[in-house]
């Protein structure tokens, strides 16, 4: 097995076409672990860390560039970021232990394509797009159009994420992001849930995404609970229909960290918590994060 670590994105994208049995890695955080269970190990290994565009995190006027190599670390210690992003901080934040989040990217987080992955549904609920680094040049896609399943992306041989653009949000909006876990850290979320709420000048919700993951093959915006929340205020009763329309979404698996019924239950109970604290944040009410 050989090893290049290349220092431009046009040496990176070279080498993945000269070497058809090759893949790329950031922090090799899934990558090592995956070869040491007995996956076939490529014939090249091509480490994207020294690459500067994909260590870079830029905040511009209207949106924030993150490189696909940044440790998550950096975006939970940014105030900035986590001003503007909390609870795309807090799932960063969430990525195995503190050592782990020195190595670990969003764009690993993402192209494992695991369906816990903790920072994918926040990044749905913000709009994240990702920018992919192909043979003919580059091309941008939602994130949401990235993962397919279980271990599979939309991502071709010699394509890789060169970086992840979010607008800022407007004003009167928050974001966060919870999850339901065995171990109060260093676990697999059983079921995450993602939140973005904009309020309008009556406290009523004007915009609303609700992502959930580890409740199906891939992370999930939750069409029908962003209709029940937007032109109503955060109470009860919509907060009742949030939690209904979340469990309905759900399209999981029963295996040993919870069955296809406790799943769908803690999914409408996560996207109700989720959905609170953001507008609480739209508010300007809360600062904190929430944990079950």
């Amino acid at each position: 097995m050989d090893y290049l670590a290349p220092t431009t994105v046009a040496e990176a994208v070279d080498a993945l076409a000269a070497s058809p049995d090759s893949r790329v890695f950031a922090g090799a955080t899934d990558l090592i672990p995956q070869i040491r269970s007995g996956r076939p190990e490529p014939g090249l290994l091509v480490d994207l860390k020294r690459i500067d565009r994909l260590n870079a995190v830029t905040e511009g006027d209207s949106s924030w560039t993150i490189g696909a190599a940044v440790p998550t670390s950096r975006l939970t210690e940014d105030p900035a970021f986590a001003g503007q992003f909390p609870g795309l901080s807090e799932a960063a934040g969430l990525i195995g232990s503190d050592q782990i989040q020195n190595r670990s990217s969003l764009g690993g987080n993402l192209c494992n394509a695991s369906p816990a992955a903790d920072s994918v549904p926040a990044m749905l609920v913000n709009d994240t797009r990702a920018v992919v680094a192909t043979p003919d040049g580059t091309r941008t896609v939602n994130v949401d159009q990235v993962a397919t399943g279980p271990g599979s992306t939309t991502l071709t041989g010699g394509e890789f994420i060169i970086e992840f653009e979010v607008d800022k949000p407007p004003a009167n909006t928050g974001d966060a992001y919870i999850r339901m876990t065995p171990r109060t850290e260093m676990d697999i979320a059983v079921v995450g849930a993602g939140a973005r709420i904009t309020l309008d000048a009556d406290g009523n919700c004007a915009e609303a995404r609700v992502a959930l993951g580890a409740v199906a093959p891939i992370a999930l915006r939750v069409p029908d609970a962003e209709a029940a929340l937007i032109g109503h205020p955060i109470n009860d009763d919509t907060l009742a229909a949030v939690a209904a329309a979340a469990s309905a979404a759900c399209n999981p698996i029963d295996d040993k960290r919870g069955t296809i019924a406790y799943r769908q239950q803690v999914a409408g109970v996560l996207a109700k918590r989720a959905v609170k604290l953001a507008a609480a944040r739209a508010a300007g009410t809360s600062t904190n994060g929430a944990h079950p």
